[in-house]
């Protein structure tokens, strides 16, 4: 237990959130790094956390943080410097990392797929995280209204997340009941959320369904790449090397 001031108290709230999301950036900028260098970006991440002074938690490359705090206290601490006089640019440029990191992945979904207009594409997930049904700043919300003003076909599923979600989804896409009627008939799919129930989907009857070029861009890196790839999948992560 620590007891001191009420501004140092603030101050150690902000700091340690502030630090995740900064490791957070980093390793996205790592990822990003990774795919430009032909590296892989869990073993790179592996490698790193093995190093006590750095750890394992929160380098696992994705689309960025959400949430009810993260984003919250990162913007809060960033606002309470300068508003001291102090341009805290590392701060400022992690929010704009996990900013770039969803229109990155928008940016790389337009190439995969020769542009996006009239494309169907699924989103599996909008909470912002597993086991909750929070959308509040969630990845989710960005690329669905970026791919939308592209003028793609969205069809959207989460287990949890749909009505809290469905107010603040672009109008004309659809809501699926299950992860099978979302993906049936799509381009490709984009992993948001890694809820259990996708890592564990029926895949090989996924496929059966979709149509070219069968497409997944998994957002998190939690799929099975090999896999997939060898189910006729066209496969891309966040920094993951497909040989």
């Amino acid at each position: 237990m620590i007891i001191t001031d009420i501004t140092s108290a603030e101050t150690i709230k902000y700091a340690a959130n502030a630090f995740l999301v900064t490791k957070i950036s980093f390793i996205n900028e790592i990822a990003n790094l990774c795919e430009a260098a032909d590296a892989n970006i869990d073993d790179v991440a592996r490698g790193v956390g093995l190093d006590p002074r750095i750890g394992p938690d929160f380098l696992r490359a994705g689309l960025g943080y959400g949430g009810s705090c993260f984003p919250k206290d990162a913007r809060a601490l960033d606002f309470s410097a300068l508003n001291k006089g102090y341009d805290f640019r590392l701060l400022k440029a992690t929010i704009e990392v996990n900013t770039k990191q969803r229109i990155l992945a928008v940016h790389k979904l337009k190439q995969l797929l020769n542009g996006l207009a009239g494309k169907e594409i699924a989103l599996l997930g909008l909470a912002f995280k597993p086991d909750t049904d929070d959308v509040r700043e969630a990845p989710s919300l960005d690329i669905a209204y970026l791919l939308h003003e592209e003028g793609a076909r969205l069809r959207v599923y989460d287990p949890v997340a749909i009505e809290n979600a469905r107010h603040l989804l672009p109008e004309g896409i659809t809501l699926a009941p299950d992860i099978y009627s979302a993906t049936a008939g799509t381009n490709a799919l984009v992993l948001i959320t890694e809820w259990r129930e996708f890592i564990q989907a029926d895949w090989q009857a996924i496929k059966k369904e979709m149509k070219e070029p069968y497409l997944i861009f998994d957002g998190r890196n939690a799929l099975p790449q090999d896999k997939l790839i060898a189910l006729g999948f066209k496969y891309m992560g966040i920094g993951r090397k497909v040989e």
